[in-house]
């Protein structure tokens, strides 16, 4: 699951006259929609993610062989960053096909008070009315959202944890015990949620106002939300993110491990790149 969310970040977002700060936010939420309103819009955040979820991770694996199979052993060392960003933003692109419909759902059940109380009422009155479109006039700003999220999400991970091995961890990765692999892990994936809410944030404004207006277009909303709205709720993205992405890397990482899937170490320079160099005797 990816960045799944309760409604409060959205309605920091779409009603920030209304929803002043995360404190506020929360105890509006509570006193009048009570605890279930925390958990808004949880049936499509769930199902959504979920298949976006299985599409990103699946998709960057198999990108990542495809593009370092073209560039070779040695350029794919050299070029490792642009590697990780190529493939990841591959992943993403069909990820978000997958996730469309499920987030202008999620986004319209607590965004609109009223439209609907659940997935079940809330996608066929979609479609009732706006036709299929409805679930996909958000795809290109989700695009504009989730690619560079992921690019920095998997990036970032891969070069921290192989940062964090190099300077922080006091043995190799091979002499470290399972658990201490997966603390690594984790550290890694909540250091690279906090730039992935970072990158991402603007774009995630505008495509929460989108499926929320009927008839407003990417550019429009961009204009009204103006350069300092586009920037509202980013702190209570960033713990959420933060933690939500640590919690994937964990548990992505701990599922290799409970059935011995391969979990390549971090890259090593190949010893005909060291030769080149003249870095060995």
């Amino acid at each position: 699951m990816d960045r799944a969310a309760t409604s409060l970040p959205q309605q920091l977002l779409v009603d920030p006259d209304k929803y002043k700060s995360i404190g506020k936010g929360f105890s509006l939420t509570l006193k009048e929609d009570g605890a279930r309103g925390l958990a808004k819009g949880w049936a499509p955040t769930f199902i959504g993610y979920s298949m976006q979820g299985l599409c990103k991770f699946g998709f960057y694996e198999m990108f990542k062989i495809f593009y370092s199979d073209m560039l070779g052993e040695e350029n794919t060392y050299l070029w490792r960053t642009s590697l990780y960003l190529a493939a990841s933003a591959s992943a993403e692109f069909f990820a978000d096909i997958a996730l469309a419909p499920m987030e202008a759902c999620k986004v319209r059940i607590q965004t609109c008070p009223g439209y609907a109380n659940n997935l079940r009422q809330c996608a066929p009155k979609m479609f009732a009315e706006e036709g299929v479109w409805a679930f996909y006039k958000g795809v290109v700003p989700l695009w504009m959202r989730q690619i560079p999220y992921t690019m920095m999400k998997f990036a970032c991970f891969e070069r921290t944890v192989e940062l964090l091995y190099k300077h922080v961890v006091p043995k190799p990765r091979a002499d470290c015990t399972k658990s201490e692999q997966l603390i690594v892990t984790f550290t890694a994936g909540y250091i690279a949620g906090v730039f992935c809410a970072i990158v991402s944030h603007p774009a995630d404004s505008v495509v929460s106002v989108l499926n929320k207006e009927s008839g407003s277009t990417a550019v429009q909303v961009l204009k009204k939300l103006g350069p300092k709205g586009v920037w509202k709720g980013l702190v209570a993205r960033i713990i959420m993110i933060g933690t939500l992405t640590a919690l994937q890397w964990f548990i992505y990482d701990s599922v290799k491990v409970y059935f011995r899937l391969p979990r390549p170490p971090p890259p090593e320079m190949p010893e005909s790149l060291k030769k080149k160099l003249g870095l060995t005797e």
